[in-house]
């Protein structure tokens, strides 16, 4: 028989209404993965909303996943495409501890979602090398602080509109290991991957503007990887490149 202790927890599937450490009261379930899961809470004594992503402990051993997720936030501080941490929690799960941590809650709608309630279930090319931009220059700041995000897709961006702008925040940073140039290459690939299923994949790729084509490449690794080795000149194409008439 499996002890408390061993138990593995697959799914927490908090109620609304639970409180969680005595202090943060659970709205909805954000999200999940095959780390944990994140809820939207609030804190009883301000009232203010949070995010708390709870680790399932079969995942994280010794606390070792919320150190890792913890001082990454910590280090990506500065970087406005990156959710704010504040700090961590221990509750008590089915009577086993359970650590959280809680961060600022982001008022979003993740990428995979806003696409499909365009019209069409894709971006118009000029929405989507916009939103591309805004995720080029956030990684650009990531990659300075000589990190990396490691698994970057449509559901690992979260969405906000304002007026002419998005507003981007990344979530479910992986651990590959110590930062390396191919890190941040990958990491590129993928930005240029989300434009390309942005405009609708290879449904609609062939009739899209050859600026849009001159940096998807067909999803040639080996092209885009040339062409954009880094965010800083990727962000630098977006910036620079003429329309062609």
């Amino acid at each position: 028989m499996t002890s408390r202790r061993t138990q593995r927890i697959e799914s927490f599937d908090l109620a609304p209404g639970r409180v969680l450490g005595g202090k943060y009261i659970v709205e909805a379930k954000l999200g999940g993965g095959w780390e944990g899961e994140v809820y939207k809470v609030t804190e009883q004594k301000t009232g203010v909303r949070r995010a708390a992503k709870l680790f399932f402990p079969h995942r994280n051993e010794k606390d070792r996943a919320v150190r890792f997720y913890a001082r990454k936030l910590e280090r990506l501080r500065d970087c406005h495409i990156v959710i704010q941490y504040y700090h961590s929690e221990t509750i008590r799960h089915r009577g086993m501890p359970i650590t959280c941590l809680i961060s600022e809650y982001v008022d979003g709608e993740i990428l995979s979602e806003f696409v499909k309630h365009q019209r069409g279930r894709r971006l118009h090319p000029f929405e989507a090398l916009h939103l591309t931009y805004t995720l080029a220059r956030g990684l650009e700041d990531i990659h300075r602080a000589r990190e990396y995000h490691g698994d970057l897709h449509d559901d690992n961006v979260l969405v906000r509109q304002r007026g002419i702008l998005f507003e981007l925040k990344l979530v479910d940073f992986f651990h590959w290991g110590a930062p390396t140039k191919a890190h941040f290459r990958d990491d590129v690939i993928d930005v240029v991957r989300l434009l390309y299923d942005m405009l609708g994949g290879r449904r609609h790729y062939a009739g899209q503007p050859e600026a849009v084509k001159r940096i998807c490449m067909g999803l040639r690794k080996d092209l885009i990887g040339r062409a954009f080795p880094t965010a800083r000149q990727l962000r630098a194409h977006l910036e620079s490149f003429e329309w062609d008439v």
